[in-house]
């Protein structure tokens, strides 16, 4: 459930609203009105496991359009 609530009681109520947001809750943090954020639970990061991840990292850059593709290259190259 989205509950909307304005910029500036989301910031005095911030820690409130964390606590909430930890419970399931999300909201939809306005301004004037107009709709500038989203306040919504995390994915749950301790489901991802970093083996895994990376595992399926190595088979799609071998496998899919990206293959042959120099990632340190490109990285160096956009430090210049």
């Amino acid at each position: 459930m989205k509950t909307e609530i304005g910029s500036y009681e989301a910031k005095t109520r911030l820690p409130e609203l964390l606590r909430s947001v930890q419970k399931g809750q999300s909201y939809t943090i306005t301004n004037r009105g107009r709709t500038v954020a989203m306040l919504v639970p995390a994915p749950d990061s301790a489901s991802v496991d970093p083996a895994v991840a990376t595992e399926r990292m190595k088979s799609f850059m071998q496998s899919g359009p990206v293959r042959g593709i120099d990632i340190k290259a490109l990285r160096e190259e956009g430090r210049a």
